[in-house]
């Protein structure tokens, strides 16, 4: 008990810091593993279309990590596909405000803009998509698209075949890959 007494503050300071490390990793690892199991909960119901329920596990998640990444970018595409373009985008913001090269958070909101029909929004996004990865398939994809509903089917033709290209030229190389193993 005497040596507990004589112990300085700054012999003591590591014993505090160690335990904190120790506590917060296993909370840390308590709530990683119940976001999981919300995350599973909530996939669960969007394959039964149970899209209501699905947002209530997003929200459980966002309570737990309101900066999780991917509850908000999921939580804004139940949104959309119920309807609520304009909060599906407010949650795709909401995740390009903490990641804002997220090229999930901006594919998904360019495709928010697009069902709205707000095609140059849309395309806006896929060119910000672009900017951080200019072979982004999506993008270019859903780019060509929208440049087709303003009628500009040129420009429309032109990213379709820069898309085309690039799907294939993965194809080919992931096939010979693979026929160079077999060989």
């Amino acid at each position: 008990m005497q040596k507990l007494i004589s112990i300085t503050k700054n012999e003591f300071e590591p014993l505090i810091s160690e335990d904190h490390y120790i506590i917060n990793n296993i909370l840390e690892n308590l709530l990683n593993e119940e976001i999981t199991e919300l995350f599973l909960k909530a996939n669960n119901c969007l394959e039964d279309e149970n899209f209501s329920d699905a947002l209530t596990f997003y929200d459980l998640i966002l309570n737990i990590d309101s900066k999780n990444i991917s509850a908000l970018i999921d939580k804004g595409t139940t949104l959309q596909v119920l309807g609520q373009i304009k909060s599906a985008i407010s949650y795709f913001d909401k995740a390009l405000s903490i990641s804002p090269c997220n090229l999930d958070a901006l594919i998904n909101k360019g495709s928010a803009f697009h069902l709205e029909e707000n095609y140059l929004e849309a395309i806006s996004c896929y060119e910000s998509a672009l900017k951080i990865d200019k072979k982004c398939s999506m993008a270019l994809a859903y780019k060509g698209l929208s440049l087709g509903e303003l009628g500009k089917y040129l420009k429309q033709l032109v990213i379709s075949k820069k898309h085309y290209l690039l799907t294939n030229i993965v194809l080919l190389h992931k096939y010979l890959k693979k026929l160079l193993k077999i060989s």
